[in-house]
């Protein structure tokens, strides 16, 4: 299975950025944690990462035909991207909406997704776990249910 990794604006300042939000690893930790898994799981992974959203926008689009499911954290433009949500519904592929901090339980704001509008899971406030269950989420449905997902951190 391919799977693109999308992550939105700020992601690149993990580990400095509100850490006791975020944590203190930093973006290529991240990056690391989620490689390394999907490795070990047989997964192919792509990881992309933009503060602009015409970026993150190109980037869902060159999915189209080249992947089997996107993992996406659309950070702040979870909130405010009709773009996003128009993209992830045009290429039709099965999406998964992680966020490293519980949103629903911060500002009123960040309880709004308009990219989850697009997404057929969502993983929040499980860190950089999150990522990993939507791997295996992934992975379970591209198999028909049979995986049982082994991120149970």
């Amino acid at each position: 299975m391919k799977i693109k990794v999308v992550n939105g604006p700020n992601l690149n300042l993990l580990g400095v950025r509100e850490p006791e939000i975020y944590g203190k690893k930093s973006y290529a930790d991240l990056e690391k944690t989620i490689r390394d898994y999907a490795a070990a799981h047989g997964a192919e992974v792509e990881i992309f990462q933009s503060n602009g959203e015409g970026e993150i926008v190109d980037a869902i689009q060159q999915c189209l035909g080249r992947f089997d499911g996107i993992v996406i954290n659309p950070a702040a433009y979870t909130h405010t991207s009709v773009a996003i949500l128009d993209a992830l519904r045009a290429v039709a592929l099965p999406a998964v909406e992680v966020h490293l901090s519980d949103v629903d339980a911060r500002e009123n704001f960040r309880r709004v997704s308009y990219a989850g509008m697009a997404c057929e899971a969502r993983f929040t406030g499980q860190g950089f776990d999150g990522y990993l269950r939507a791997i295996d989420w992934l992975l379970a449905k591209t198999t028909g249910g049979k995986l049982t997902p082994s991120c149970g951190r």
